[in-house]
């Protein structure tokens, strides 16, 4: 029994990229009555059809939305099997090092793109498209309103705002992780690193290349059709024309000698300070973004979507007012964690001095105290993350505590503490 499917009788889903189309998907697999899902888009916003990492809990879930075996999908997402993180010239020891999933070699992600899974999840989800612009969504006591340009508003249940990034960032409603220093990429294709002659999908184990740059880093995400480069810089530090040179001497290096200039994508660190209110569920870009060092977009909206269809159908309508804040908090908690982590991979630098680790090192990473204070966000996070931090300083952490997390496992602050050299 699911006592609040009886509230959730019309749901829309606005937006079409990886974040839309999960929830589609979702509340097409979860709902166990009669619903109405309209997935709303404007069809002239393309979506970006980059390379992109993921967390292990990915290969499950597109399993159980689909209903495609494990190699089909990989295959449909011209996926490989990512176990885990490379680093290059990150931290104080000069030695590259890796992040792996655990158990090492034995637990997996994918390596994907975007644009295929968006293809992929639309295929799963029953719901009746509305290719429209919208112009507002507003929460109200009978549900959530959605405004269109050129057709009449429609009421809805709960509604999934999936719209990307907002287009600055309000103190009141965000709050701007400053101390991740990136808020560029610059996107290139390279051809695959693959051969063409294969059948199947790809068994060997590949990871992301996290590669440490003067002016920033650069991830290499390996798809079978082609490789992902992609140069994180701030453009308040480096030039856009002095990284893209950097970038060639890379590609040289690694013996590429074609690609496709795919696009220049500015990006917010923040996390919005109402993901959840009841009625609205922001999810994917439109409720948190950092920068993609450690992954952490998908899952983000895994656990967003999850979260809210869990809570919603399971709960009485009668205590929505009561969980929503409980709720909202939970999300923003989870989501500042995964910040933090991010931000501590520049804790100790790289192998480079240059303008731009300096800054990471020196002045944006010490700004995570004052962003996270408990009393500007609400949360532990801060709490949780220092209680992390001690106890990899502890000269034997006892077995009571391997499975701790904050936001990401033990074993994935281990990993990275002891590759940065953070530790005492």
């Amino acid at each position: 029994m699911q006592p609040g499917a009886n509230s959730l009788r019309k749901i829309a889903v606005v937006g079409r990229g990886t974040a839309g189309s999960l929830a589609a998907a979702s509340v097409t697999r979860l709902h166990p009555g009669d619903y109405e899902l309209d997935h709303i888009y404007d069809s002239r916003i393309p979506v970006i059809g980059v390379g992109e990492g993921s967390w292990p809990s990915l290969v499950q879930e597109l399993r159980v939305l689909t209903n495609v075996p494990h190699e089909t999908v990989q295959r449909r997402l011209n996926g490989t099997r990512k176990y885990g993180v490379q680093f290059e010239g990150w931290g104080r020891r000069g030695r590259d090092f890796t992040h792996f999933f655990t158990p090492q070699q034995v637990s997996y992600a994918y390596h994907l793109s975007a644009d295929l899974m968006a293809e992929l999840l639309q295929e799963a989800a029953s719901a009746r498209h509305v290719d429209a612009k919208v112009l507002g969504i507003t929460s109200g006591e009978d549900g959530a309103r959605v405004e269109f340009e050129g057709l009449p508003p429609e009421r809805y249940d709960l509604v999934f705002d999936a719209r990307g990034f907002p287009r600055e960032l309000d103190p009141a409603q965000h709050v701007d992780l400053s101390f991740i220093p990136t808020d560029t990429a610059v996107i290139r294709r390279c051809p695959p690193v693959f051969g063409q002659e294969r059948e199947g999908p790809v068994l060997t184990p590949t990871y992301t290349r996290a590669v440490a740059r003067p002016h920033g880093w650069v991830f290499v995400i390996p798809l079978t059709a082609h490789t992902s480069y992609g140069y994180v810089f701030n453009r308040d530090v480096s030039d856009l024309a002095e990284v893209e040179e950097d970038f060639d001497r890379l590609l040289e290096a690694d013996g590429v000698r074609d690609f496709e200039q795919r696009a220049v994508i500015p990006f917010p660190n923040f996390v919005h300070r109402r993901i959840y209110d009841g009625r609205v569920a922001r999810i994917g870009n439109a409720a948190a973004f950092m920068e993609p060092l450690e992954a952490t977009a998908i899952v983000s909206a895994q656990l967003q979507i999850g979260m809210v269809l869990h809570i919603r159908l399971n709960r009485p309508a009668e205590h929505l007012e009561r969980d929503a804040p409980v709720v909202n908090r939970f999300l923003m908690n989870t989501v500042l964690r995964y910040g933090l982590f991010v931000g501590w991979h520049y804790s100790c630098g790289s192998k480079y001095d240059s303008g731009f680790w300096r800054h990471a090192r020196d002045d944006a990473w010490p700004r995570h105290r004052e962003v996270t204070d408990p009393g500007a966000v609400d949360c532990s996070a801060l709490e949780k993350f220092d209680e992390m931090i001690e106890l990899l300083n502890r000269p034997v952490i006892e077995k009571t505590d391997w499975n701790r997390m904050c936001a990401v496992p033990l074993t994935s602050y281990a990993q990275v503490s002891q590759g940065l050299g953070s530790g005492p």
